[in-house]
């Protein structure tokens, strides 16, 4: 009992009660997910054995706890948590009851996971590839016969599900969905859709022309920066990269957009795989920044699963003629006899013109006796030596 002459009047047996109904601190059993073999894995987090220690390795001095607190997640931890929410992209409390942790734990990790996996943006996303950009026009020429091709470009859209503010209506895409619209590039070596550049801030309702046209890429092609040629679908305007003829008159045009939707289908592709790779891009249930965020992360993790040829997801294949061009904005050339220059169309008309005229004019190139190609009788003798150098050259890198 407490004693009413004392100045702090205490409860003896206050402390024994406290320590009666004190509940003792559960620390719930968090397996290390190293331990499991490579199928489980590559289920749960999209990664072998081998690629987790090296994400540890990599994001390990980004990601480490800076206070050395008892029963602090670890670094494997940690990256195999947001692992998880990016492969299986359900509610933050799922990925928690699988992984043992709670909700406001599994949130906290992904944001840092992901913030460290944009400061490695510019290390493993690089325009046009990380290995050379004779290598990226073979692999294109190798599929398509169309030379000097050093990227696919195209747009996606990342359905988001969360607050958007005042400005909702401008997530709003043409299929009446709340969406971010992604721009990606992809180079094709060895069989292999890598990312070579990634822009992730625009909303659903922004046309991909102008998401092109205001983007660091679009002005690097302006300024003649790149040896190559990027190849786009009708949505772009025909001005610093290849697009097909919206209505192709003559056969060589129309040989023309077949080489080139062999091309543009890679980055269908590259997307299919980035998706069946990373679900949780057919779906995010937060901010636009941070779903900003997210998407740029799996982009950098998939060219990492791409770099060290970690399995790849069953994607359905796209084929080229299965491409749906959206509705044509952007004035064309007039088709003729004769290539017509336009000059308000900009470099990307006046090469796919000039290839065009000097490749595609007939199905059968003509042959001379002695193997090189025959020029027209009417032709004049600089433009016959310019188009028997062109036509000799194969894998047309002088174009």
């Amino acid at each position: 009992m407490a004693c009413p002459f004392l100045e702090d009047v205490l409860d003896d047996d206050s402390p024994i009660l406290r320590r009666a109904f004190r509940h003792e601190r559960v620390f719930r059993d968090r397996s290390d997910p190293l331990a499991f073999g490579d199928d489980y894995l590559i289920e749960r987090y999209r990664f072998s054995g081998d690629g987790l220690r090296y994400l540890c390795r990599l994001l390990g001095p980004k990601i480490q706890p800076q206070m050395a607190q008892s029963h602090a997640l670890t670094v494997p931890m940690m990256v195999c948590v947001t692992l998880r929410f990016f492969a299986c992209g359900s509610f933050l409390h799922s990925v928690g009851d699988a992984e043992n942790l709670n909700k406001e734990t599994i949130c906290r990790t992904i944001r840092h996971v992901c913030l460290a996996l944009k400061s490695l943006l510019n290390m493993f996303v690089g325009f046009p590839s990380h290995l050379s950009t004779m290598l990226v026009k073979e692999g294109f020429y190798k599929i398509s016969g169309f030379p000097r091709i050093i990227g696919a470009m195209d747009c996606t859209h990342v359905p988001i599900i969360g607050p958007l503010g005042e400005h909702e209506a401008d997530y709003v895409n043409r299929k009446s969905i709340h969406s971010i619209s992604v721009q990606m590039t992809c180079d094709q070596v060895t069989h292999q859709s890598i990312v070579t550049s990634v822009v992730a801030r625009w909303p659903g309702s922004v046309h991909d022309s102008r998401i092109f046209r205001e983007s660091a890429l679009g002005h690097q092609l302006q300024q003649g920066l790149f040896d190559g040629l990027l190849v786009g679908d009708r949505g772009y305007a025909c001005t610093q990269l290849m697009t097909p003829y919206p209505d192709p008159d003559t056969p060589p045009q129309s040989r023309v957009n077949a080489p080139l939707g062999k091309c543009r289908v890679r980055i269908e592709m590259t997307f299919g795989v980035i998706k069946c790779r990373f679900n949780c891009l057919r779906g995010l249930r937060v901010r636009p920044e941070r779903a900003c965020g997210i998407i740029t992360a799996c982009v950098v993790l998939h060219n990492i699963a791409m770099m060290r040829k970690e399995q790849t997801p069953h994607a359905p294949l796209v084929a080229a003629a299965d491409i749906i061009d959206p509705v044509m904005d952007h004035p064309t050339t007039v088709a003729g006899s004769a290539p017509k220059r336009d000059t308000s169309l900009g470099r990307g008309s006046s090469n796919r013109d000039d290839i065009t005229f000097q490749r595609f004019q007939s199905r059968q190139a003509a042959k001379s006796s002695d193997g090189i190609p025959a020029v027209p009788a009417n032709t004049s003798p600089g433009k016959a030596v310019f188009v028997i150098t062109q036509r000799l050259d194969r894998r047309g890198f002088c174009i």
